[in-house]
């Protein structure tokens, strides 16, 4: 998979941008704030349908204009589509494949597949539990893009079952949602588990190559026993607990079971790598993680377009190493960066020059 064309109308800091990218390397230097990092950020917006770095659309737009449009050629297999994407500010967003409107802007998930590595991944590992959640319903998403609905009608429940248990409503009213939750959560919860074994022998080959001495290897942390990749086992074990824990929840007006309560942990030897990992270890385990998220979709069949945003300033020699050789074996990469020395000299790429609301193309 790569992009041949992307072209940006009002989005962030470009009323108008068109740029012709080639399969391999595609490097964009620019000082700090010059808009080098928004053109990564509508990537992974098209592959989302959300920022790696605001949670609302409006900082999305250019100031004064309404809407914002991200469209992209892209080729996978021989065969070229075109993704449309229309960010609004007052309504739905909308989209076109192959300039055919969608019923759901949800229907270009998957069109466009990536692993994005960003100086906010330390968050990985030190962050709230919230960013490792996202982490992986990002990656399942990228994975099986029908699992944006499950995660989508799940987390609406939560927010309906919520509002009820605030106001103290009668246990029939709370009957339906309680079904829902269980329902969507055992799916979720049997998704996330199944996505973590899956992933945890590349965290621990990944983070072994970067040359660290402890173990790595990550496991899901529920907030219900009993639960595992089997959706029944999971139903059987919400259900008994949310029976449990009916009481504590009217009295705290929150739900207090489900998939939005558990967590991905991840462990260096014997301890947890939040609180204990240095520095250079929370680097080398957040790596491995979006390198294994790499492994696993290329060992699914995928090519996943690789995206290196403002992330070699942040990292020694034999990390920028591991990442590097991730680029040779991904069909086209996007990098960003604000000194062009912190470059590798070994990777060849086609360079384009950053200035505000401006790319141009130079010499590689």
């Amino acid at each position: 998979m790569h992009i041949n064309e992307l072209e940006l109308t009002n989005f962030r800091s470009y009323p108008k941008l068109k740029l012709e990218l080639k399969k391999g390397v595609n490097t964009f230097i620019g000082d700090n704030g010059s808009g080098k990092t928004n053109i990564a950020e509508s990537l992974i917006y098209l592959a989302f349908l959300s920022s790696h770095r605001v949670s609302s659309n409006q900082p999305l737009i250019t100031l004064g204009a309404t809407q914002a449009i991200i469209r992209a050629e892209i080729e996978k297999d021989g065969r070229t589509l075109q993704v449309d994407l229309e960010i609004n500010l007052n309504k739905a967003n909308r989209a076109r494949l192959n300039q055919n409107p969608t019923r759901s802007q949800r229907e270009i998930l998957g069109a466009c597949q990536i692993i994005y590595f960003s100086p906010e991944d330390l968050d990985l590992v030190r962050g709230d539990p919230s960013t490792r959640r996202d982490f992986l319903d990002r990656l399942l998403i990228t994975r099986s893009p029908r699992l944006a609905g499950v995660i989508a009608d799940y987390e609406r429940v939560v927010k309906q079952r919520n509002a009820l248990l605030k106001t103290r409503s009668s246990q029939n009213a709370l009957i339906p949602w309680n079904e829902q939750l269980i329902k969507f959560g055992a799916a979720l919860t049997a998704e996330r588990i199944a996505l973590v074994e899956a992933l945890n022998p590349f965290v621990t080959t990944n983070y072994a190559q970067l040359n660290e001495v402890k173990k790595a290897s990550i496991t899901y942390k529920c907030s219900t026993e009993g639960v595992s990749s089997n959706l029944e086992k999971n139903t059987a074990a919400l259900s008994a607990r949310l029976e449990e824990v009916a009481y504590q929840e009217i009295e705290r007006g929150v739900s207090l079971i489900g998939p939005h309560r558990d967590d991905l942990e991840l462990h260096l030897g014997d301890f947890p790598a939040k609180g204990y990992a240095s520095h250079g270890e929370s680097w080398s385990m957040a790596i491995s993680l979006r390198l294994a998220s790499f492994n696993l979709l290329k060992s699914d069949g995928s090519e996943p377009i690789l995206i290196l945003d403002d992330i070699f300033a942040e990292l020694d020699v034999s990390r920028r190493e591991q990442l590097i050789h991730a680029t040779t074996i991904a069909e086209q990469t996007i990098i960003t960066t604000a000194v062009e020395a912190d470059l590798p000299k070994e990777l060849l790429s086609e360079k384009y020059y950053v200035t505000p609301g401006s790319v141009k193309k130079g010499k590689g």
